[in-house]
């Protein structure tokens, strides 16, 4: 079943189109990396699935054109792990991961059991616990991160969009959010769609790739496929060596001579 399908995607911004014509589609259930060199797209793509930014074509979600879906709905069906999110300084980290389970209340209406509860696991899943009174302005950047990860599972949407998710974490705790998400994709059918420019940690964890280049998509498939040395030459202008790690890849910066 497809979760979500673009369709001659286009996002103009400035006079110029910064996504361009983009046709993709992801399975539920699946982890698609968005990767390619800085300004590709990735970032105004993610916020075009999230109608968080005008577009031409088609985004569907389960063949529902995002436009018809109401903007509650949305919020219930999708969450969003910005690259920079609005953290206030006064707000609690307990306070802040309830306010993923905002788009599930009606007007006026207080968070109740389960929505505590939610967000309670979802503290204990970010290794969180003992921070709920700790207030956000306290927090190292990648507690702060974690905090954030937080709220998006307790929002408890189908789709999560991801941008540079674990940028701000230690190796430590990136393996710690990308195998929750991970296993929480493989249990209940969570798509990921993520933007990352680690490609080690890209093809760790992702089932798919799209590879950006220009607005434009210019390879997708599976890590293997994409990840190579002759695509990574010649849209990042790397040279790279791809080492296996078990079924997976590794992407090693070759070292130029020194001289």
């Amino acid at each position: 079943m497809t979760a979500i399908e673009l369709k001659d995607v286009t996002v103009v911004l400035g006079g110029r189109p910064v996504v361009d014509g983009i046709d993709a589609s992801v399975a539920k259930g699946e982890w698609l990396a968005l990767i390619g060199p800085n300004g590709a797209g990735k970032t105004t793509l993610l916020r075009a699935i999230a109608r968080l930014v005008s577009f031409s074509g088609l985004i569907a979600l389960g063949g529902r054109s995002v436009r018809e879906v109401p903007r509650v709905e949305l919020a219930r069906l999708i969450a969003v792990v910005p690259q920079e999110p609005s953290t206030p300084a006064w707000m609690t980290v307990g306070e802040y991961v309830l306010l993923g389970r905002t788009p599930h209340l009606g007007p006026l209406a207080k968070e109740g059991r389960r929505d505590r509860e939610a967000a309670a696991r979802a503290v204990a899943r970010l290794d969180l616990i003992g921070y709920e009174e700790r207030r956000l302005g306290t927090l190292s950047g990648g507690e702060k991160q974690r905090a954030v990860v937080a709220r998006a599972l307790a929002q408890e949407a189908r789709i999560i969009l991801l941008d540079e998710p674990t940028a701000a974490l230690d190796i430590g705790h990136q393996q710690q959010a990308f195998d929750l998400l991970d296993a929480l994709r493989a249990e209940s059918g969570l798509t990921l769609v993520a933007a990352m420019h680690d490609l080690t940690l890209a093809a760790q964890y992702a089932g798919r790739m799209v590879l950006l280049d220009g607005g434009r998509v210019v390879a997708e498939g599976v890590p293997r496929d994409v990840l190579t040395e002759k695509l990574i030459a010649s849209h990042y202008g790397a040279s790279i060596a791809v080492v296996p790690v078990g079924d997976r890849i590794a992407v090693i910066p070759r070292r130029e001579r020194a001289s």
